[in-house]
C-alpha cells in the first residue's frame, strides 16, 4: 500500500477522540496518510543534558528536576499555575515553569514529582523563567539520553507529547505496511532509504546521518513525481502537431518601421525565440518574463501579428480591466495603423454592445482581441485562435490558464510576468515551458532610487514630494487599506486610501489636484481617473495595489508606499516600477511602522538593496515559499511536505533528469521497473491536493 492511500481517519488510533481529531483538523490532518505526511519541522537533541544554570548561555535546557512547590497567580478564569523546581546539576539552580493554560500540570507534575525538563529559559523579574517547555515525569530512576527528538508544527490544546503518541501508533499500525514508489534501479542507483526505514528514521531518528540519508530519499521521491507530472505536460505537447501557415513577418517588420526607437538585444532574442517557435508543428508553451518596464508588451505585440498574419487570431488576457484597458490603448496606438482589427472584452462591456462583438469574433472580423478573463467565459467563440497570451500570469490560476488555450485548436501559449521566475520555480511550475528572459531596460532610464523612512517621520517624504510637485512631476501615494476599520480593530490604526485623499488633498498638497483609485470604484471612474492623471490633470494619485500593475505613466517621479511592511516584496517591487519610466531621476519612499516582523525586515532589506528584479524574485521564493510566487496555491500543484524547490534544487534537478529520461523513453511507464509509476499515478495521489470538501 503507498503512503497515500492511508485514508483511514485518525480516530482509529487511540486517544484520537472528537476533541483531537477537531484539533488534528486545524493542522490539515484527517486520515492516518496526513499524520504521517506531518513531518517535523525541527529536531530537539537531547543526547546531551543542559543544566538550568547554562539554558540561558545555551539557549535552552534539558535536565532533571525536582517540583519543590505550587503557586498561582492571576484572578478567576485568567489564574496561572507556577511550579518552583530545582534541578540536580551542580549548583543546584531553581527556576519557575509557567504554565500558562496549563492547568493539569499541577495533577501532572505534584510537589516532589522528579521530571526531565527541556525548555527555553530566560531571567525575568529577578528569576528563571520558562513558559515554553516539555516535562516528561520519571517513574524511577534517573533520565538516560534520548537522542534526536521530533517537534511538529502543533496547535493549541495540541502538544508535543499527544503528537508523537500519535505518529508512533501510526508507524506501527500501518507504517510497516508502506511501499516503495521509485522504480527500484533509481532507488539502488541512488543509495535511498526504502519508504518505510525512511518514514521511521523521519518520525523516529536514531542518529544524524540516518535522518539525513531518509530525508534526502523522501525529498528526491516528492520532487520526482512532481517533475514527472512537469514531463508528461511538456512531452504532451510534443506530440500534438498542428499544420502552420507561416507569415513573411511583414506585419512585425511595418511595425519595427514605425517605432521612434530601436528594440534591445533581449527583447530581439525574445522576439526571435517566439517566431522560431511558432513556426514548428507543436504548440508552443512559452514563458517571458522581464522586470518592470523591460519591453515585455512590445515583444507580445509582434508574437500577435505573426499569429494574424499567418490567417488566425490571437487574445491578450490582463487580470485587471485596468491593465487590459492599457494594453488596448497600446494596441490601438501601434497595431490599428497596421490594419489590425482590434476589440476590447470585459465583464464590464455594455449589454448592447456584446452580442455584435460576440460575433465578430465568432465570424473572423476581430484579429486581436485584449481583455480580463472574460476572454474564456463559455459565451466567447473564436473563429481560428492561434495565440493566446497571459500577461502577469501569477494573477491567475492554473485552470483560468488553461481554459483560455481550450478555446481554440491547440493555440500557441505565451505567459509573460513581470514578476521574474527563480531558476528553481522554473525548473518546477514552469518546467514544461520554454523561457524567454528580457534583462536589459531601455536605454536612457535611470535606476529608481530608494529610500526608508520610519512612521513618525513621514513629513519629511511629504516635503520631498512637494519639491518634486514644484517642479512639475506627478506622485503616487499608496496605501494597504480602502477605508478605515472599526475604532476596536487593529485596521483602524492604519491609514487608508478614503482618509488619506481627503488629508493629502486639504492640508499637506492643498494647492495641487489630487485623484483616488481603489477597487471599490466603478470602472469608468477608474478608467477616468486614470486617464487624468496620464494627461496630467491629476498632479497626485491616491492608490491601493490596483495601481501595482498596468499604470505607466513618465512623468510620475514619486512612489509614496505608506505602512509597507503590509505589502509582499513582489508587490512592492512592481509599485515601485510605477515610477522610472521616463528620462528623469525617480524616487521610491518605503513608509513602515514598527514593531517590524522579521518578513518585514527582510522584504525592506531588499528592497533597499536592490532594483533587480531577479535577485528580489529568488528572495522572494526563500520568504514566501514556492506557492505563492506560482500562483498555484488554488490548484494544489506545489503542496509539497518535505521539499523544498529553492533548498533542494541540487536533488531537484537529479530528479527533473531522471523524471524526463523516463517519459522520453517509456512514456506509459510499460516497461517492468516503471510499472511502480504508473501504479502510483493510477492508485494514489502523489501530489498533495486536498480531497473535496476538505478545501
Amino acid at each position: 500500500m503507498y503512503l497515500r492511500e492511508l485514508n483511514q481517519s485518525v480516530t482509529v488510533l487511540r486517544g484520537a477522540g472528537p476533541q483531537v481529531e477537531a484539533r488534528l483538523a486545524r493542522l490539515g490532518i484527517y486520515s492516518v496518510s496526513d499524520l504521517l505526511l506531518h513531518y517535523p519541522r525541527d529536531y530537539d537533541d537531547r543526547s546531551v543534558f543542559v543544566s538550568l544554570a547554562d539554558s540561558v548561555k545555551a539557549g535552552r535546557a534539558h535536565t532533571e528536576i525536582e517540583v519543590l512547590s505550587h503557586e498561582w497567580f492571576g484572578y478567576g478564569r485568567m489564574r496561572t499555575l507556577k511550579i518552583l523546581v530545582r534541578d540536580e546539576a551542580p549548583g543546584s539552580t531553581i527556576a519557575s515553569l509557567l504554565c500558562f493554560n496549563r492547568p493539569f500540570l499541577e495533577q501532572v507534575l505534584p510537589v516532589g514529582a522528579r521530571a526531565v525538563v527541556t525548555g527555553k529559559f530566560q531571567f525575568r523579574r529577578g528569576e528563571l523563567q520558562s513558559s515554553s517547555f516539555e516535562a516528561e515525569v520519571l517513574a524511577g530512576e534517573s533520565a538516560s539520553p534520548q537522542g534526536l527528538i521530533p517537534l511538529y508544527a502543533a496547535t493549541e490544546g495540541l502538544q508535543q507529547g499527544s503528537l508523537r503518541k500519535l505518529m508512533r501508533q501510526a508507524l506501527r499500525d500501518f507504517g510497516s505496511h508502506v511501499e516503495d514508489e521509485v522504480p527500484a534501479s533509481l532507488t539502488a542507483r541512488r543509495g535511498m532509504v526504502h519508504k518505510r526505514e525512511a518514514l521511521t528514521e523521519l518520525h523516529e531518528p536514531t542518529s544524524g546521518a540516518s535522518l539525513s540519508k531518509a530525508r534526502e530519499s523522501l525529498i528526491y521521491e516528492e520532487l520526482f513525481y512532481f517533475q514527472v507530472a512537469v514531463a508528461r505536460r511538456a512531452f504532451s505537447r510534443k506530440r500534438d502537431t498542428i499544420t502552420r501557415h507561416p507569415s513573411k513577418g511583414l506585419l512585425r517588420a511595418r511595425l519595427l518601421e514605425r517605432l521612434p526607437f530601436s528594440l534591445t538585444p533581449d527583447q530581439e532574442k525574445a522576439a526571435a525565440e517566439i517566431v522560431a517557435d511558432m513556426a514548428r508543428p507543436h504548440p508552443m508553451g512559452r514563458l517571458l518574463q522581464g522586470d518592470v518596464g523591460s519591453g515585455k508588451t512590445l515583444v507580445a505585440f509582434l508574437a500577435c501579428l505573426e499569429a494574424i498574419e499567418s490567417g488566425g487570431q490571437a487574445a491578450m488576457m490582463a487580470p485587471t480591466e485596468l491593465l487590459a484597458r492599457q494594453h488596448a490603448q497600446t494596441a490601438a496606438r501601434l497595431l490599428e495603423p497596421l490594419g489590425v482589427r482590434l476589440a476590447f472584452l470585459s465583464g464590464n462591456v455594455e449589454d448592447a454592445a456584446r452580442p455584435p462583438l460576440l460575433a465578430a469574433l465568432k465570424a473572423g472580423e476581430v484579429d486581436l482581441v485584449l481583455g480580463t478573463h472574460a476572454l474564456f467565459s463559455d459565451e466567447v467563440e473564436y473563429r481560428d485562435l492561434r495565440l493566446a497570451v497571459v500577461d502577469e500570469q501569477h494573477r491567475f490560476g492554473v485552470l483560468q490558464r488553461l481554459a483560455l488555450g481550450r478555446k481554440g485548436h491547440l493555440p500557441d501559449l505565451l505567459m509573460m510576468t513581470a514578476t521574474p521566475i527563480p531558476r528553481t520555480l522554473a525548473l518546477t511550475v514552469f518546467g514544461d515551458l520554454s523561457v524567454s528572459t528580457i534583462r536589459t531596460m531601455p536605454p536612457g532610464r535611470k535606476p529608481i532610487e530608494t529610500h526608508l523612512a520610519r512612521a513618525g517621520n513621514e513629513a519629511k517624504v511629504y516635503d520631498y514630494v512637494r519639491r518634486l510637485l514644484e517642479a512639475g512631476r506627478q506622485a503616487y501615494f499608496v496605501y494597504p487599506l480602502i477605508s478605515g476599520g472599526t475604532a476596536a480593530s487593529a485596521r483602524a490604526e492604519l491609514k487608508n486610501a478614503e482618509e488619506m485623499y481627503e488629508r493629502l488633498a486639504r492640508e499637506i498638497y492643498p494647492g495641487y489636484k489630487v485623484g483616488l483609485i481603489h477597487s471599490r470604484l466603478k470602472e469608468d471612474e477608474k478608467r477616468e481617473t486614470m486617464e487624468a492623471f496620464s494627461e496630467g490633470r491629476i498632479n497626485i494619485l491616491v492608490a491601493t495595489s490596483v495601481v501595482e500593475v498596468g499604470v505607466d505613466v513618465p512623468n510620475a517621479a514619486a512612489m509614496v508606499v505608506e505602512h509597507a511592511e503590509r505589502f509582499g516584496l513582489a508587490a512592492l517591487h512592481q509599485l515601485r516600477g510605477r515610477v522610472g519610466r521616463g528620462q528623469e531621476q525617480s524616487y521610491c519612499f518605503l513608509v513602515y511602522t514598527e514593531p517590524l516582523t522579521e518578513d518585514g525586515k527582510a522584504r525592506l532589506k531588499a528592497m533597499l538593496g536592490t532594483t533587480d528584479g531577479f535577485e528580489l524574485a529568488e528572495e522572494d521564493l526563500r520568504i514566501r515559499g514556492p506557492g505563492e510566487l506560482a500562483g498555484t496555491a488554488q490548484s494544489g500543484a506545489l503542496r509539497l511536505a518535505i521539499a523544498d524547490p529553492a533548498r533542494d534544487v541540487a536533488i531537484l534537478e537529479e530528479a527533473r533528469r531522471d523524471a524526463f529520461a523516463i517519459v522520453e523513453t517509456d512514456p506509459g511507464f510499460l516497461e517492468a521497473d516503471n510499472a511502480v509509476i504508473r501504479e502510483v499515478l493510477s492508485r494514489a495521489n502523489p501530489f498533495g491536493e486536498a480531497p473535496a470538501g476538505r478545501g
